[in-house]
């Protein structure tokens, strides 16, 4: 009698498209190394299925299947009609919905921590979950205690194994470093915008939706009045694609409401201004490629602009006490400013030349901390570990077997 394969996927349940790049890869990697293994892929949304779609042609497998599942309930479908406006009812209400289908799964690949419900909740403590993570930022949500209830954690690098371990207490025997599978999408050639043939360097601001990290909602707009009156700069304003997805922004590890606003029209009229809020580019380093200098507060996608160290400039708008917090780790690698009408002109101008006279060595140290890279993809790095996790599900199931 022939063993049934193991039943591995990977879901993707989210508002935007953001996570995709960090586990996709892994994926298509799996479904190559391990052509043995049953391999899905879920999506909860039409926007997710499109960009797996796109992404995956751009991999070599434009024919992809995808699973997109549904709310089934009228009840769910209701409630979530009515709350999505402010919260993301559909994404917890999806795994209510489709109980059968997780039931049926021996691992499930994660890149958030919404799907460790299936176990608190649902009881399903058959299915080994996996996360990847999304980013090799320092945000403390980031190694909170509920990291260490994965089955399995899969890390960018050194710095976010030691976190993990000694922060959330997740085992060491529980964790995979593979490197940044992301880093397969990066362009061999950064693509340039429209507006950069003028010549000037290049800005992007990418500030955090979080209300209690992020510098958008006391200093967004002077930084926005300081470009648009500005004959020497670009800027690319790529916030994180949930700042403006909702018209509240509600973190919960520090309970905060806020409301991002609006952009006016001059801003989005600015010739040397280009604003997305939320396409593809947003996500897949087509902007942190192209800038010759970062300007942000706490978003991961600082680590994703290092690859090609340049300079960064850092926007301390909560007067935070950061020096040694390794929460505010990534502030090490530029200026830090509290005051952007006073400061930043300034920082601008030094910042090429404090690069390279002190900043260009951190950045080194530190983007080597965050991501252990070899000669090896790190997608296939990644799929080699949750294969291993396979082999170990189908020894224990079928010992006679296998053996």
């Amino acid at each position: 009698m022939a063993v049934p394969p193991i039943k591995i996927a990977f879901l993707f349940n989210h508002d935007q498209a953001h996570q995709i790049a960090h586990a996709l890869p892994t994926a298509l990697a799996l479904m190559r190394i391990a052509p043995e293994m049953e391999v899905i892929i879920a999506t909860t949304n039409d926007k997710l299925t499109a960009e797996i779609r796109r992404l995956a042609a751009k991999l070599g497998m434009p024919h992809l299947p995808v699973l997109e599942l549904q709310l089934r309930k009228p009840f769910t479908r209701f409630l979530a009609q009515a709350l999505e406006k402010f919260l993301p009812a559909k994404k917890l209400s999806i795994y209510h919905d489709n109980l059968n289908f997780f039931r049926s799964l021996d691992i499930l690949v994660v890149a958030e921590k919404t799907s460790l419900i299936l176990k608190s909740r649902y009881h399903l403590n058959h299915l080994k979950i996996i996360h990847t993570r999304h980013g090799a930022g320092d945000r403390a949500v980031g190694f909170d205690k509920a990291s260490a209830l994965f089955d399995h954690v899969l890390v960018s690098g050194p710095k976010i194994q030691d976190r993990l371990i000694q922060e959330a207490g997740v085992s060491p025997d529980k964790i995979s470093v593979i490197g940044y599978p992301k880093f397969s999408l990066v362009p061999d050639k950064p693509p340039l915008l429209p507006m950069q043939a003028n010549g000037r360097p290049t800005v992007l601001y990418n500030p955090h939706p979080a209300p209690h990290l992020s510098s958008w909602y006391q200093h967004g707009r002077q930084i926005l009045e300081y470009f648009l009156k500005s004959d020497r700069y670009n800027l690319i304003f790529a916030p994180h694609v949930m700042l403006f997805h909702r018209p509240f922004v509600l973190t919960i590890d520090q309970l905060r409401f806020s409301m991002p606003g609006r952009i006016a029209k001059k801003y989005w009229k600015a010739p040397n201004i280009h604003i997305d809020l939320g396409s593809p580019a947003s996500n897949n380093m087509t902007y942190t490629s192209a800038a010759d200098i970062y300007l942000g507060d706490v978003s991961s996608q600082i680590y994703e602009f290092l690859y090609r160290p340049r300079p960064c400039i850092f926007i301390n708008s909560h007067q935070v006490d950061w020096q040694d917090d390794p929460n505010y780790l990534h502030w090490k690698t530029g200026d830090v400013i509290s005051d952007v009408q006073e400061e930043l002109d300034k920082a601008l101008e030094l910042s090429f030349e404090r690069q390279q006279s002190i900043y260009k060595p951190v950045q080194q140290a530190l983007f080597n901390q965050s991501f252990n890279l070899t000669d090896e993809p790190s997608e296939d790095r990644a799929a080699k570990a949750i294969l291993k996790i396979a082999h170990q599900i189908e020894e224990e199931r079928y010992p006679r077997k296998l053996g």
